[in-house]
């Protein structure tokens, strides 16, 4: 009897032993569970008290250790769905804008009628340079539309393979293309930034509305005052793309990822205006505007168009060319 005790003892120890070595890695496993509703462990907990959520890494630049940011998901937003919007507005609202003005006003003609005579407005050094800028432009403009809109409209029309290879062709197109387009604009500040100081009779201009309307055309120099505010907004916006540029173009040397989404929305928005306000040149110099695209086509323009749209430049110049020709009458006179 003595011995059937111990045994069953024995055996209900073994049974005891069991079960607790069952129960303990249970227990163990329960207790390290990591409980998901916990504040440490909360996303938004660590965003807000950390900023960021920041890994490890083996290699010296510590900015690749950087897992999420709070301002990722609204760059997202601006750049994958407001700049779509924004884009579209600013550059068709011009164009319809434009086009609005040529259908209810028509292009601006001269009143005179051409007089058979013209005058230099444009030498050659600065035609090449307007032309090395606009060549350049459309290059920035059309690949930098691309980031914008190339997913949504021209994607499904070409296909995968085609968008690839158009849109990396189109990403050294814009790199390379904007050294050309900065140097020119550069050169084109040391010709006419003279020229484009504003004066009172630039406020005289813009109060009588540039002469687009009606017969009234108020004098003005060689740019009027339309055109002094096309070249300093044109001088801004190029710094500006040109400085957001830079960093795009050299990423995170000088700044980190927060920098770097916020100099790509500013690229983006500068660009868009920029290519609004170039489409209204364009438009004013090509379409609106009879004997406008003689000045940079050629370099000459009809006189009556000269003293029209810029009276005093005309006068200036016709000053010029009579003390030539009474200089070289009393040259010959001595000889």
């Amino acid at each position: 009897m003595t011995l059937l005790s111990r045994e069953i003892r024995l055996v209900l120890a073994a049974i005891g032993f069991l079960i607790f070595a069952g129960l303990v890695p249970g227990a163990a496993q329960t207790s390290s569970v990591v409980n998901p509703n916990a504040q440490a462990v909360k996303e938004q907990q660590l965003l807000k008290d950390h900023y960021i959520i920041s890994g490890r890494g083996t290699i010296a630049d510590t900015k690749s250790y950087v897992i999420e940011q709070p301002l990722g998901r609204t760059w997202r937003l601006i750049t994958g769905a407001w700049m779509h919007w924004i884009g579209a507005l600013a550059i068709l609202g011009v164009v319809a804008l434009l086009a609005l003005a040529y259908f209810t006003l028509g292009p601006l003609m001269i009143e005179g009628g051409r007089s058979g005579r013209s005058i230099l407005r444009f030498n050659g050094l600065e035609r090449f340079v307007h032309w090395l800028i606009v060549v350049a432009f459309v290059v920035l403009a059309v690949t930098g539309l691309n980031i914008t809109f190339g997913r949504e409209f021209l994607l499904p029309l070409v296909g995968p393979e085609a968008f690839s290879r158009w849109s990396l062709m189109a990403k050294y197109a814009h790199d390379f293309s904007s050294f050309p387009f900065v140097l020119g604009v550069a050169i084109m500040f040391a010709l006419w930034a003279k020229a484009n100081i504003p004066t009172a009779i630039d406020i005289r201009w813009f109060k009588e509305g540039g002469g687009m309307i009606g017969h009234k055309h108020p004098p003005a120099e060689k740019f009027n005052g339309g055109q002094k505010a096309l070249f300093w907004c044109a001088m801004l916006g190029t710094a500006g793309v040109a400085i957001t540029g830079l960093f795009l173009l050299f990423p995170f040397y000088w700044t980190n990822i927060l920098g770097m989404q916020i100099a790509q929305i500013l690229h983006a928005l500068i660009a868009i205006a920029y290519i609004a306000l170039i489409i209204a040149h364009i438009y004013i110099g090509a379409v609106g505007m009879e004997g406008g695209w003689e000045a940079m086509a050629g370099g000459e323009v009809d006189l009556n168009w000269a003293k029209q749209h810029h009276s005093l430049w005309a006068e200036k110049e016709l000053g010029r060319q009579r003390d030539h020709k009474v200089g070289q009458c009393s040259s010959r006179r001595i000889l």
